[in-house]
């Protein structure tokens, strides 16, 4: 279930980005503009694209490899969540430190 909901609102916040993102590259400096430019550059909306990108692979992957045999059902979502969990750590500690002082 989580997949399904990870996938359609990665498709909303993907458009949203890149919605905004034409608004930062534009020269036009009102205020409609500056401020969807702000949201272009929210830690927040970054960090639940990043999150919902991992998971949505992870899960993915998962799903390919069950539908090629694998047995070991339960085995895979422990491995993609402490996968997940850890990349999803590794990002959030570069973001918050490097990007983010």
């Amino acid at each position: 279930m989580f997949h399904r909901i990870s996938g359609v609102l990665l498709i909303f916040l993907m458009a949203f980005q890149l919605t905004t993102g034409f608004f930062q590259a534009s020269l036009s400096g009102s205020d409609l503009v500056k401020s969807m430019a702000d949201l272009h550059k929210n830690g927040t909306v970054n960090c639940l694209l990043v999150f919902l990108f991992i998971f949505h692979g992870l899960y993915g992957l998962r799903t390919i490899l069950l539908d090629l045999g694998m047995k070991r059902e339960r085995l895979l979502f422990w491995i993609c969540n402490g996968l997940g969990t850890a990349l999803f750590a590794v990002f959030l500690f570069f973001f918050t430190t490097l990007v983010r002082p």
